[in-house]
């Protein structure tokens, strides 16, 4: 396993903390003379801390999305119910792929890290739901033709991207996404 963040992640975490800590002192949590400044404007200075928010998420998430060898290929983890599975990836990259098993569901937790997860060559044959949250984070589902996409999403500086196509077949089976993204993102796509 490769425990070595890349450059990219690492300065993309610096600025993810800066900004939470620039906005605990503009909030009145934190009283650090030293990281304050009267002279900006309250828009400045939520602006730049979005600034801060916004590169360090994009260099943590495109760190891992441009370098293959970050994804780890790791088995299908089952959880409790001896059915759906729960994934989680934790400053890193962690990649699932179904080669014929059937899907009954999923958890997804991404910590400044991400998700790949390939549902194109599993057998959906009912609705099923996939539950995720992510921090600092990103998930990228591929999900086959056949079937349709609902999302649902809760985001704090991110959000969910969904291209793939929409079904009018009553009768095609219904991914479920209940999404709960804290700057961070999904992207669902065919």
């Amino acid at each position: 396993m490769n425990t070595n963040m890349k450059p990219r992640t690492i300065i993309g975490i610096l600025f993810v903390v800066a900004s939470l800590l620039k906005l605990a002192t503009l909030w009145g949590i934190l009283h650090w003379s030293w990281f304050e400044r009267t002279s900006e404007g309250p828009w400045a200075m939520y602006l730049s801390i979005f600034v801060l928010l916004y590169v360090g998420v994009h260099l943590i998430i495109e760190s891992y999305r441009r370098d293959p060898d970050q994804w780890l290929h790791r088995p299908l983890p089952i959880g409790e119910d001896g059915k759906r599975i729960c994934c989680s990836a934790h400053y890193g990259g962690d990649e699932y792929i179904y080669h014929g098993e059937v899907f009954h569901g999923a958890r997804l937790d991404a910590f400044c890290g991400g998700i790949r997860m390939d549902l194109r060559g599993a057998v959906i044959t009912e609705d099923e739901e996939i539950e995720i949250h992510t921090f600092c984070g990103g998930i990228e589902l591929f999900v086959p033709q056949g079937v349709n996409v609902v999302v649902k999403s809760r985001s704090f500086i991110g959000g969910v991207n969904n291209s793939t196509e929409r079904l009018t077949d009553k009768d095609v089976p219904c991914l479920h996404i209940v999404a709960n993204n804290f700057l961070g993102g999904v992207d669902i796509k065919n």
